[in-house]
C-alpha cells in the first residue's frame, strides 16, 4: 500500500476513536446533547435529611425523573427540592412527594403517588403535598430512653 492510503487509513481510525470517546462521555455523564427531555418541579419538605442531588424521583416502582438540586428556602424555612420529572410524564396537582430510603439503610430517593385530580402540573409550579423523610435516629432515641423512665 502506498504512503497515502495507510495516512488515510490512520486518520480515520483516529477519528473514529474520538468519535467514540466522545459518545462514551456522554453516556457515562449523563449528558444530553438535544434538548432536555424533562421539566422542573419544586416540593418544599421540612426534612430531607440524606436527599442527595441526582437522587431517583419514582412513581409505582419506575423512575420517572432525579433530583435536581437541594437547598433551603430563607423565607419559608424549609428544604425547598427542585424535581426534573421526564416530558411524557403528567402529574397532576395533587399529587404527594414523599422522601423514601431504599432498603433498611439505603439511598433516599423520591416517590410520587399520584393524585386524581383532572388539573396537570406545569413546568416549574410546586407540589403542595409532602412528607418528609423518618428519622430512624430519633426514633431509637426516643424508644431508649422512654424505657429508662419507666
Amino acid at each position: 500500500m502506498d504512503k497515502r492510503k495507510i495516512e488515510f487509513y490512520v486518520g480515520l481510525f483516529v477519528i473514529i476513536g474520538l468519535i467514540c470517546v466522545v459518545c462514551l462521555f456522554a453516556v457515562l455523564g449523563e449528558i444530553s446533547f438535544i434538548k432536555d427531555k424533562r421539566y422542573p418541579i419544586t416540593a418544599f419538605f421540612t426534612s430531607v435529611s440524606g436527599l442527595k442531588t441526582g437522587a431517583r424521583v419514582e412513581m409505582a416502582g419506575v423512575e420517572i425523573g432525579a433530583v435536581s438540586t437541594v437547598s433551603i428556602d430563607k423565607e419559608r424555612l424549609l428544604a425547598k427540592v427542585e424535581l426534573s420529572i421526564d416530558k411524557n410524564i403528567s402529574l397532576s396537582e395533587d399529587i404527594i412527594a414523599s422522601v423514601k430510603t431504599s432498603g433498611i439503610i439505603g439511598q433516599k430517593f423520591i416517590e410520587i403517588s399520584p393524585g386524581g385530580s383532572d388539573i396537570m402540573l406545569e413546568p416549574g409550579e410546586e407540589v403542595y403535598n409532602t412528607e418528609s423523610s423518618l428519622d430512624i435516629e430519633s426514633l431509637v432515641r426516643k424508644i431508649i430512653f422512654d424505657k429508662d423512665n419507666k
